[in-house]
């Protein structure tokens, strides 16, 4: 099997900061006779430089591309360019590790706001006393620890994006400033009165059941319904099983020419099992599977120690979730043969 090689789009530099220099700021920063609305501007560009440094450096640790060609992910993707073209609020819906990001992402980059800023944040990874400053920031004696005025997220993204991952996770008080935000599109900073206008567009994610959610009181119903203008829902890698061997050979490509490797095929047990494999992890653990094989391997011929896939799973809802959709029991069953020389190439978005 030829390991397909797929064209990467050319990655945009992150702008270096010498380049302050061409926005006005004086060259003397560490001048003590610096006026402080100048400091001020200094350090507020400089907040930006680094979120986009650290959101290149988020960037390019996960998948680089939309990797597929299977009926479910391209309506996905006409649903993606469609509403890329829009301002509408986006609710990305799906399971840990489908690539709800990625599709974030795309939306970004085929908007009208693909050279303004990217922001993302983790909305369970914050926490809960944090995740105000966080989105909108804080003025200075806001709280204890408060020492300077800080901006949030939503300034940062000033004129381009803000991704809400995890959603779901926001505790009810910052979920009544988020409403604000999508009904007036202004905030306040923590701390402030000052109300701050919010020309951003706004994309969330989830793997939760709003609706569930709603139910026992831990999501706001009229937040729900601000956020759903346009719903997209990732489907599960074992509701797309025919983009497995496209993925397979996409990550044997990215990680053997990092490890300075070789594979002239891939073994034919080792793609009947990942096929029948019902993937609970989705892309992000067939991710995880071809890259600790490709360190290991020690022939040409790809494969994988089946011992690495975790089944049988325990018996719980999730788990029964899963086998229901993916037609049989949790257990090493080998699905229909699979020939290499069949595999296609690989098509991105």
């Amino acid at each position: 099997m030829k390991i397909a090689t797929q064209p990467k789009e050319k990655k945009e530099e992150a702008r270096p900061l010498a380049s302050l220099a061409e926005s006005g700021v004086s060259g003397g920063l560490v001048n003590c006779c610096v006026h402080d609305s100048e400091r001020e501007l200094l350090r507020e560009q400089l907040d930006k430089e680094n979120l986009a440094l650290r959101g290149e450096v988020d960037r390019v640790s996960m998948f680089e591309e939309i990797v597929g060609t299977s009926p479910a992910l391209q309506a996905v993707l006409s649903r993606a360019i469609k509403v890329a073209a829009t301002d509408s609020t986006v609710l990305i819906t799906g399971e840990t590790g489908t690539g709800k990001e990625l599709v974030a992402r795309a939306i970004h980059r085929r908007s009208d706001r693909v050279s303004r800023p990217f922001v993302g944040v983790n909305c369970a990874a914050i926490p809960r006393d944090l995740i105000a400053s966080e989105l909108f920031g804080h003025e200075k004696g806001a709280f204890t620890g408060a020492t300077q005025q800080r901006l949030g997220r939503f300034e940062l993204a000033n004129g381009g994006t803000i991704f809400l991952d995890e959603v779901g996770e926001l505790p009810v008080e910052t979920q009544i400033a988020l409403l604000r935000v999508l009904q007036e599109h202004e905030f306040e900073r923590v701390g402030g009165s000052r109300r701050i206008r919010a020309d951003v567009r706004v994309i969330a994610a989830t793997n939760r059941d709003l609706q569930v959610a709603i139910s026992t009181g831990s999501f706001r119903s009229d937040l729900f319904y601000r956020l759903n203008v346009f719903p997209i829902e990732i489907p599960a890698l074992r509701e797309r099983r025919e983009d497995i061997s496209l993925l397979v050979e996409y990550f044997i490509d990215c990680y053997a020419r990092k490890a300075g490797k070789h594979f002239k095929n891939v073994e034919k047990r080792t793609l009947q099992v990942l096929q029948s494999y019902p993937w609970p992890g989705n892309i992000r653990e067939l991710q995880n599977v071809v890259e600790r094989s490709v360190i290991l391997c020690e022939s040409d011929i790809f494969s994988i120690d089946e011992s690495w896939l975790p089944l049988p799973l325990p018996a719980t809802e999730s788990n029964r979730h899963i086998e229901a959709a993916a037609g049989y029991p949790l257990t090493r069953s080998v699905g229909h043969h699979i020939d290499a020389a069949s595999m296609k190439d690989v098509a991105m978005a």
